[in-house]
């Protein structure tokens, strides 16, 4: 059947280019091999950027979650159908949408379908405002099934508990967090800066062999929940934080291998404080949302930055982990301080 390749770096952006034409074939399991990703499509289609092949893929018998658009064919008029948003996130058992303005008359019956399309979906909720407060949460609008806010999400063996409106979480940085994992070396010491629920922390120990990982997160509300995460996952290297990463990273004096920043917003702000825990041969993976026309903005930065504390600066990698906005994504500068 025809398929559509791309590069594991492109992956995320693939999906949702395919995901808005309503281009994937849900029923078929995609396939990976060491430098590409292959997913099954519907039918043969012109994607600019992308290769379309053929190859035979493995029937998928799970539960899968589809597109709102294939959803909804027939549900609603060609006008709402059109600006309808055709994608959502899935953690645990919530399925989290987003409904413009002109189509909350509607969000109901959209909810319904999602909920009836998948048993493995109990609730539905709207984004109900844009991220808040230095805590990143975000207000929620209940729609259908179970009315709450708290699940249990898995990804790469590791299972989350969170309250998705008052803990920052997003399960499309599954593929970016399996990414870094695949790096670390055994013996590593690893910080992770903003570390929320714990995901990278969790993750990093189930899948490597680091010897430490610290976390450090500010909200109350996600380094309780990853003092459960840390637990439930019976983890024995992680050591978790709840503090501001300015304040508590000074208080350690301790040098990392590997320093994680998952902030996109203001990562760059924090900087300095990653190079006050960095060494000769420190590996950073530091986020950033930026147009695809100022993705050398990253480099810029982190070579400002490590000039200040008397480091050389040495490119390693640049890598789209998801799309923000119309060509504004969020991207990972991996590099290496020397």
């Amino acid at each position: 059947m025809f398929a559509l390749k791309a590069r594991l770096r492109d992956a995320e952006k693939a999906k949702s280019l395919m995901v808005e034409k309503g281009l994937i074939d849900n029923s078929f399991r995609s396939k990976k091999d060491s430098k590409h990703i292959y997913f099954p499509l519907k039918e043969k289609a012109f994607v600019k950027g992308f290769e379309i092949v053929e190859i035979d893929f493995e029937k998928n018998n799970k539960p899968v979650a589809m597109d709102l658009k294939s959803l909804l064919k027939g549900k609603l008029s060609e006008e709402y159908f059109e600006r309808l948003k055709s994608s959502y996130d899935v953690i645990g058992s919530i399925a989290i949408l987003e409904i413009d303005e002109e189509l909350r008359g509607k969000e109901k019956v959209i909810a319904e379908a999602l909920l009836e399309s998948n048993t493995t979906i109990k609730t539905v909720l709207r984004k109900d405002a844009a991220h808040r407060t230095e805590f990143r949460t975000q207000k929620m609008k209940f729609l259908a099934g179970i009315d709450t806010r708290e699940t249990v999400h898995k990804e790469n063996n590791v299972l989350l508990k969170l309250d998705v409106e008052n803990v920052y979480f997003s399960p499309r940085l599954s593929t970016e967090r399996k990414r870094i994992s695949e790096q670390v070396k055994p013996g590593e010491d690893i910080l992770v800066m903003f570390s929320g629920c714990s995901p990278y922390p969790c993750v990093l120990s189930k899948i490597t062999e680091a010897k430490g990982i610290v976390g450090i997160e500010i909200n109350p509300a996600g380094h309780k929940y990853g003092l459960e995460n840390v637990k439930m996952n019976k983890i024995k290297n992680v050591e978790l934080i709840n503090g501001d990463v300015r304040l508590e990273v000074p208080k350690m004096n301790k040098k990392f291998d590997r320093i994680i920043m998952p902030l996109p917003k203001e990562a760059q702000d924090f900087l300095d404080v990653a190079f006050q825990a960095a060494m000769k041969g420190t590996r950073i993976h530091f986020y950033q949302f930026l147009h695809e026309d100022n993705f050398g903005e990253a480099e810029k930065k982190a070579k400002e930055e490590a000039l200040k504390y008397g480091f050389k600066f040495k490119y390693l990698d640049l890598v789209k982990c998801g799309q923000h906005s119309p060509r504004v994504y969020r991207i990972c500068l991996d590099f290496e301080v020397q």
